[in-house]
């Protein structure tokens, strides 16, 4: 393809997105009590919703994807269109400006897995995955945690076996979210358990309905499923399927996890629409004058605006190369932030938090506050991400190992 200048491409990725998509109406500030109240960080779709938001998202992923505006910065060898990471990020920010469908479904599959994909696979899943993968003809998901592997995950029992030309992998896995919409899935198994742990471990892709793979909805306490358990009872995977070198999963998984932390931190924009709603309910609730609430929704605002610096910050480093240290800490200053305004939440309601009055906009919020925890959870914990700094970024000595890891190694 010749040589656009950026004014040349938006010109033509304005013409497509007017053909595929309505224009957005302007962003303004929702009044209190207009509208729906639900303040949610976690999907909440019923079977019917989820399958009419997978439809819409998959037509639209095609459209673009055929537009040639599905990769615009992923190597044309293999289905991308090979211009600047600059290319992507303007094209995303004019795409904000269009009612396109809701794209979360796919945004772990682009945003860990295909990046994982192009980094260790081999080039016959590169030709085979990365082009459906981008087009939203498959949709994928990551199998690392297990009940006892979360925040250890280099703990992990899930084995895989030689045999034959292949590998045959037994196991479970937990908290796999869109494991039940998935078509394709990254896993971590053991294939060495004489190995010290993190270096026994190697990375497959699997088919999500291959024979043996078993998925089971876990229910959260916001009421939702959009997490799952899985199951994987003699499953066989062809080893070009095997991500990276036999017991060098470890590296691969590095890959998918800092590429997952920049996707957690990026999504710390939308704090900005819920610092606007919690100054909504301040003043609602006749406390904004109050020195100390002040206070406490101040702070709040700082640091969320600090946390938007530090996301700017992030997508420059990735711009550079492979996602470095600014993921970690934007995923930490993610959840800080949700912690800082579930305390401002509970100050301004008390018991309407709990209790539903029936006033809008005030029980809309419990959804939220029952959500963070499994939101430190998620891309690992806190406490992992303050190890990662101290130890990786700061120098710091490393964490003496527990006498459960010793045994362990």
């Amino acid at each position: 393809m010749s040589e656009q200048t950026l004014a040349e491409f938006l010109e033509q990725a304005t013409c497509f997105l007017d053909t595929a998509a309505d224009r957005a109406p302007a962003a303004t500030s929702r009044p209190w009590g207009e509208g729906p109240d639900g303040t949610e960080l976690l999907a909440e779709w019923s079977s019917e919703e989820e399958a009419r938001l997978v439809t819409e998202a998959r037509r639209f992923k095609a459209l673009e994807y055929d537009a040639g505006f599905g990769w615009i910065d992923g190597p044309a060898v293999y289905g991308g269109r090979g211009l600047p990471r600059s290319y992507h990020e303007a094209y995303t920010r004019l795409r904000q400006q269009f009612a396109v469908p809701d794209l979360a479904v796919m945004r772990l599959g682009l945003s860990m897995t295909a990046p994982t994909i192009l980094a260790h696979g081999t080039e016959q899943v590169k030709s085979a995955y990365l082009p459906r993968l981008h087009r939203g003809d498959l949709i994928a998901c990551q199998l690392f945690s297990e009940p006892d592997a979360g925040s250890d995950l280099a703990s992990l029992r899930a084995s895989a076996v030689p045999d034959g030309d292949g590998w045959v992998l037994r196991g479970q896995k937990v908290w796999t979210t869109n494991a039940h919409l998935s078509d394709i899935g990254e896993v971590l198994c053991r294939t060495d358990p004489r190995a010290p742990k993190h270096r026994g471990i190697t990375a497959f892709l699997i088919d999500m309905h291959a024979p043996g793979v078993e998925v089971r909805p876990l229910r959260q306490m916001t009421g939702g499923a959009s997490f799952n358990e899985v199951f994987l009872t003699d499953v066989r995977v062809p080893d070009d399927h095997r991500l990276g070198e036999v017991n060098e999963g470890w590296q691969v998984a590095i890959t998918t996890l800092m590429n997952e932390r920049s996707t957690t931190a990026d999504i710390g924009g939308s704090l900005d629409v819920i610092l606007d709603r919690l100054v909504m309910l301040a003043r609602w609730s006749g406390r904004l004058s109050d020195p100390a609430v002040r206070d406490l929704v101040s702070d709040t605002a700082m640091h969320i605006l600090a946390a938007r610096a530090g996301s700017q910050r992030a997508h420059e480093a990735v711009a550079t190369g492979q996602p470095g240290p600014e993921q970690s800490v934007g995923k930490l200053l993610w959840t800080q932030n949700l912690q800082r305004v579930s305390r401002v939440v509970s100050e301004l309601l008390g018991p309407r938090l709990v209790a539903d009055t029936g006033e809008w906009g005030t029980y809309a919020w419990a959804k939220f506050v029952l959500a963070v925890p499994g939101i430190r959870i998620s891309a690992g914990t806190d406490e992992i991400m303050r190890n990662i700094l101290a130890e990786r970024v700061l120098g710091l000595p490393r964490e003496k190992p527990s006498t459960r890891d010793q045994e362990r190694t």
